[in-house]
């Protein structure tokens, strides 16, 4: 009986069906977006806190959405990180404290997938309970699997890039073209989580990489910086170069309908105000130019 209460109908079915059966995708409904955009935290952006504090945080900060990472606890009292081998009690309660203060998640990562069928489903059977629209991954080693098992459960997968690591040579996927043609003749449901913030650490023009990966883009990790290259932190939409209009007007021409990730790596302890600011400027934004 509990878990008719917090589970909505979709998920439930899921739960009641083989995991061999097609899924239905979770689309993000109006309600949580704001002037058209589902904009929220990244989970990681309080990593300082628990899962519960975050979920707090994000309803303070006026966004709508969250996107859950690995590394919180759900509260101190529980020794266990909030993640795919959560036991369904857990993620009830989770989904109970998301109800509580009007948030829904919408994605999960960034996450391994490994080339084990097996564990691979336990990411996909976890987005399917929390009824997430998508999983982020870097594990491009496991993309044949990664796309056999987001067509089946119709849940869309996408490949964040870090920055460019001049240490790491074999780290390709920094590059939005590479990331391009990596998915460009696979299922629509593979595609990049497009960050950015570490985009601008490796020189590279928001607005230019978002062109790049036209129709391809599942996610964004939304950042403002002072200027390209290393060595800039996060700053308050609206502050730097990264052009934040710009941005927003590029994704409305490419009719974007995922969600925007505000994964703030600054400010720690007092975030908030902050992440509040830059939601507040998408919100000023959206109203100053209606659709």
């Amino acid at each position: 009986m509990f878990s008719t209460i917090f589970f909505r109908p979709l998920a439930l079915f899921a739960t009641l069906t083989s995991a061999s059966l097609t899924f239905a995708a979770v689309p993000i409904p109006a309600e949580y977006r704001i002037g058209g955009f589902a904009i929220g935290p990244q989970a990681y952006s309080f990593r300082f806190f628990t899962l519960s504090e975050a979920i707090e945080k994000t309803e303070q900060t006026g966004g709508k959405v969250i996107e859950l990472g690995m590394g919180l606890k759900f509260i101190n009292e529980r020794p266990e990180l909030f993640n795919h081998h959560a036991p369904d009690e857990l993620v009830r309660l989770v989904q109970a404290k998301l109800k509580k203060h009007g948030i829904m998640a919408v994605n999960y990562g960034v996450v391994p997938i490994p080339t084990d069928e097996a564990e691979a489903r336990k990411v996909f059977d976890f987005a399917r309970k929390m009824e997430l629209p998508a999983i982020i991954t870097e594990s491009i080693g496991a993309l044949d699997l990664i796309e056999r098992l987001a067509k089946e459960y119709d849940i869309k997968v996408g490949i964040h890039q870090h920055a460019r690591k001049p240490d790491k040579p074999d780290y390709k996927i920094w590059d939005p073209t590479y990331v391009r043609d990596l998915v460009k003749n696979r299922d629509r449901r593979i595609g990049a989580c497009a960050d950015v913030g570490h985009w601008q650490t490796s020189g590279i023009r928001a607005i230019d990489g978002l062109k790049i990966l036209e129709g391809r883009i599942i996610s964004l990790h939304l950042k403002e910086r002072a200027a390209l290259g290393p060595g800039n932190h996060d700053t308050i939409f609206g502050t730097g170069i990264t052009d934040i209009p710009g941005i927003l007007a590029e994704l409305r021409r490419q009719k974007f309908d995922g969600n925007i990730a505000i994964e703030y790596e600054y400010n720690w302890q007092q975030s908030v105000p902050d992440i509040a600011q830059c939601i507040g400027f998408v919100r000023g934004w959206a109203a100053a130019n209606p659709q």
